[in-house]
């Protein structure tokens, strides 16, 4: 049996190698790890760095905004209507 093992050696050298002894077999593996180490350390960043609470007050200050906002409108009017501003001289209400 040991002269099966020394002729199949001859014919193939890389027959008695040890499966990570082969660059191809890194390459085929090496994705995947990557994936899994890089997981894991998200994993650590997100247990260990906690999201920041955010303020419970954004609808109160959504809403000031928007009263800002609607007081900024009074020169914008409709296409139509400001048009016939221009033609008229007449400046129109706002509903």
């Amino acid at each position: 049996m040991n002269s099966h093992t020394t002729q199949n050696e001859a014919i193939d050298p890389q027959a008695g190698k040890a499966w990570w002894h082969f660059g191809h077999m890194w390459l085929v593996v090496g994705g995947p790890l990557t994936v899994v180490i890089a997981s894991f350390i998200t994993l650590y960043l997100a247990i260990q760095v906690p999201d920041p609470v955010v303020d419970s007050d954004y609808y109160r200050k959504g809403i000031e905004i928007n009263k800002t906002l609607d007081g900024k409108r009074d020169g914008l009017v409709p296409a139509i209507q400001g048009r016939n501003h221009a033609a008229t001289g007449i400046k129109p209400t706002q509903p």
